[in-house]
């Protein structure tokens, strides 16, 4: 018998327990990801003696020997494993080295790259634990990347994805917050301060109840960016997709498609949309990251390149994300950069085209789109993005000239012209990120309140900021004044609206108004006493609600004297509001009922 004929038997023996043997090893894989990741957590999060480490790092070690398993198996399962070698070359080497390692670790006490590094490089010290971390980070990464690999394919319809993943995210954030290596206070964080912290970095929020410069340690800075990086991508990826499939006319109600989006084989693929938002986030995260280590003061006081280093991505990727959590005592206001403008501008321009969204942006700059408009000058933009471009440029310049004008000789009196102009400007287009580089709580009355209209409209579509949209303002001003003129027709920008969309923004538009409404009034019964006491006003709550739910951050500083309960209603303001908007889409874009029969209309008088 030949090898091949061997092969072919080998196989079809084997193909009747194929699916059901890698689906076991879908879940299993799933399974060990999830301990391997939460026991090295348990190694940071807490202190241990050696014994306890050693048995920790044990544990991750013998997920290790589950993935090279896993990877013979699918050899196994394979009708051509040297095509299955050469398609996975790179994988196989991992799983080689992982092998070696773990054979040479059980026979003589030590990984052989370990034990080779500290021979070579004494100085360095102990390599072992660094090997174990980048092993399995590596290996889960890899099974990340693997096409159909991620998770076992359960049919959920996509907006309860969406929110598991955030309630997942916030879960493991609070878990992770809370433990005692985390902060700088004895015992860890409180419960329900982590979770309030966790959800406010998940929904790229930004209010703090506590010092994120003196309160966390290295460790809780590294939590904060992970669950800022990770809520703000998933919130682009799943509003790119939905405004990339309305404007290429793909109804929302086609779960499958969607679910394909989200289950896509070539996830982080160079031609999968998803693969394109991730490349434009991370590569604009790291161009403003180098802009900052380049522009950051000498009055930082940094302990190192290496910390220079983390804050200007910290720094980075908040801005981006329209975060606004900072590094800093009392925000971008603090000493050490309130003075910085160029630091200012970086931020500025970060918040400005996170808030913008992935769709307008890839109109606006991607490469082929730039060449086709240059050899076809009639072309113009598409329609999302003139909306998402000219309303967003339309409010910054009112919030610039209203907070200079309001501001001129208050929060801005002493500082250059120069500097009051960049202060307008940063502070009006972060009306969608919570940065500030002035005291809040000195912004007087009339520009607050307009802050919390500007906070209440928020950013653009498939970005990271929140809010009711620009695109909901555009569609209801542009109904309002067709009904003012007794117009026959909705119009913006030369294209007529369709009633489906018009409803879409005016349930977009009730959802944040009533959420608003009930939530100010559960947060005058939680913090009466806050009230009573003359601590803060019914404007100071109202303002810290708005920017709750429209995920700012802006405080007029009342945040961290909230009740437990008061930052538990603020905790599901911020995560209603920034799945929310996504849901009522899906609701009223998503089911479509159809009949032969219609009632009489009726008529009564409106206003």
């Amino acid at each position: 018998m030949t090898w091949q004929s061997f092969r072919e038997r080998a196989n079809v023996w084997l193909y009747d327990s194929k699916d059901r043997v890698l689906g076991a090893f879908q879940w299993l894989t799933l399974l060990v990801n999830l301990s391997a990741l939460s026991v090295l957590a348990i190694y940071y999060g807490y202190e241990h003696d050696a014994a306890t480490s050693k048995a920790l790092f044990d544990v991750v070690k013998i997920s290790f020997g589950f993935y090279v398993l896993h990877y013979l198996v699918r050899v196994l399962y394979h009708f051509h494993p040297s095509t299955f070698f050469r398609e996975t070359w790179a994988e196989g080497l991992v799983m080689g080295l992982l092998l070696i390692e773990g054979v040479g670790d059980v026979l003589f006490g030590a990984p052989p790259l370990g034990a080779a590094l500290a021979v070579m490089m004494p100085s360095i010290g102990d390599v072992s634990a660094f090997l174990v971390q980048g092993y399995l980070f590596v290996a889960v990464l890899m099974e990340w990347l693997r096409p159909g690999s991620r998770l076992p394919r359960v049919k959920l319809h996509p907006a309860v994805i969406f929110i598991l993943s955030f309630l997942l995210l916030i879960a493991v954030g609070t878990w992770l917050l809370s433990m005692p290596q985390m902060t700088t206070i004895a015992g860890g964080m409180p419960l329900v301060d982590a979770f309030f912290t966790a959800t406010s970095a998940t929904c790229v929020t930004g209010l703090m109840s506590v010092d994120t410069m003196t309160y966390f340690t290295s460790k809780g800075h590294w939590v904060l960016l992970i669950l800022i990086q990770l809520g703000g991508l998933n919130f682009i990826a799943f509003g790119s997709f939905l405004a990339l499939a309305s404007k290429f006319g793909v109804a929302v109600k086609q779960h499958d498609v969607i679910e394909d989006f989200v289950n896509s084989d070539n996830l982080l693929g160079s031609s999968g949309t998803l693969g394109k938002v991730v490349g434009w986030c991370l590569g604009l995260e790291a161009v403003g990251a180098l802009a900052l280590i380049a522009l950051w003061s000498p009055a930082v006081e940094f302990q190192g390149w290496g910390d220079r280093l983390f804050s200007s991505v910290f720094h980075s990727v908040s801005a981006f994300n329209n975060a606004g959590i900072t590094l800093f005592t009392d925000g971008l206001a603090h000493p050490w950069v309130a003075n910085n403008w160029l630091v200012h501008w970086v931020v500025t321009i970060l918040v400005f085209l996170g808030a913008l969204g992935m769709v307008a942006m890839f109109d606006l700059f991607d490469v082929s789109k730039l060449r086709e408009r240059m050899s076809q000058p009639w072309k113009t933009i598409s329609f999302p993005a003139k909306i998402a471009l000219y309303f967003s440029l339309g409010l910054v310049a009112l919030g610039t000239a209203a907070f200079a004008l309001l501001e001129w000789n208050g929060t801005l009196e002493g500082m250059s012209w120069f500097g009051k102009f960049t202060t307008s400007v940063f502070q009006s287009v972060t009306r969608t990120s919570g940065f500030n580089t002035v005291d809040m709580g000195s912004v007087g009355m009339p520009m607050l309140f307009l802050l919390l209209v500007l906070m209440f409209i928020g950013a653009s579509s498939s970005s990271t900021g929140g809010g009711i949209k620009t695109s909901t303002l555009a569609i209801v001003l542009a109904d309002v004044w067709r009904t003012v003129r007794g117009g026959d027709h909705v119009q913006i920008f030369k294209r007529s609206i369709s009633a489906v969309l018009r409803s879409r923004a005016y349930s977009v538009l009730l959802f944040f108004l009533v959420g608003n409404l009930v939530g100010v009034f559960v947060l005058t019964v939680t913090e009466s006493h806050l009230l009573t006491s003359g601590a803060s006003s019914f404007f100071d709550l109202a303002f810290e609600h708005v920017s709750a739910m429209g995920t700012v951050g802006l405080s007029t500083g009342i945040t961290p004297l909230l009740s437990g309960w008061g930052k538990v209603v603020l905790s599901l303001a911020m995560f209603v509001g920034r799945v929310g908007t996504l849901t009522v889409a899906f609701a009223v874009g998503g089911r479509t009922s159809h009949s032969h029969f219609k009632y009489p209309e009726g008529h009564t008088m409106v206003g």
